[in-house]
């Protein structure tokens, strides 16, 4: 399962190959978000779930730990991250210290596949924009809805860019309530002289990716076609968000129906 978890992974981030994957941390060192912007996470969060000092919220594909982070800080409640790139959850612990939630804060290494098989009874769970790594669409809600508890909710984003319509067709068939849709448009957090600032285009955080591949090129010229490679399909991703209509870029909140069955 981990090979093709790594597979999914590098298509989700526009790579053309798994020999890039030893190589993002690298490559993103630069960025602390590295999914759904940790604001709508909070603003959807605040606003539906019901959370108390009990509650505890799952962050699959957590990268770097910042939604995780921010959702403890402004919460005070438990966050587990999971995600299958060691240099990540070392530094979202890192992250977690920072901002003085470190007991609050429970980052692993895991295959996401394998972490839905064992963690349960959740208030709510985070999956950002990690693409099909799941599977498909059904199957990817049904892993969700597995570890969040009857009339607990499910946070994540449009994936695929699929018509509004066709998804919730399939909320509605596996048991799941929209509750509100968040359009944000295209965001991303890089660290420029130990400062995080949110930028609402991609031409710093492209400058700052392409800084990362042509440092890696000169160590390393065996590879400089993988990392040419990443870097224009990176754009021309940032290219195809930035054309989207308002309904296809979108993060939901869904409400899994009290009665609603794993399968």
């Amino acid at each position: 399962m981990l090979k093709e978890t790594e597979e999914k992974l590098a298509q989700s981030l526009t790579a053309e190959t798994t020999d890039l994957i030893p190589f993002l941390p690298y490559l993103l060192q630069d960025f602390w978000e590295l999914g759904t912007n940790p604001d709508t996470i909070i603003k959807l969060s605040n606003k539906h779930v019901s959370l108390s000092e009990k509650s505890r919220i799952l962050d699959l594909a957590c990268g770097k730990g910042a939604v995780s982070v921010k959702l403890a800080e402004k919460f005070r409640i438990k966050v587990k991250g999971v995600d299958i790139t060691p240099e990540f959850v070392e530094y979202a612990a890192q992250k977690a210290k920072e901002y003085s939630v470190g007991d609050l804060c429970e980052f692993v290494i895991d295959d996401v596949n394998e972490a839905v098989k064992k963690e349960k009874d959740y208030d709510c769970v985070v999956y950002g924009a990690i693409g099909d790594v799941m599977g498909n669409r059904t199957e990817t809600l049904k892993k969700l809805k597995a570890v969040v508890k009857p009339g607990g909710y499910l946070i994540f984003d449009n994936y695929d860019f699929a018509p509004l319509d066709e998804w919730i067709a399939l909320f509605n068939e596996t048991g799941l309530e929209l509750i509100e849709t968040v359009s944000e448009g295209s965001s991303v957090t890089v660290d420029v002289s130990d400062t995080f600032q949110l930028v609402a285009d991609s031409g710093l955080g492209m400058a700052a990716m392409t800084k990362r591949a042509n440092e890696l090129i000169e160590k390393h010229p065996d590879k400089k076609a993988i990392f040419e490679g990443y870097i224009e399909s990176q754009q021309e991703e940032y290219n195809e968000i930035d054309s989207l209509s308002s309904d296809s870029d979108v993060t939901w909140i869904l409400k899994k129906c009290p009665l609603a069955s794993l399968e």
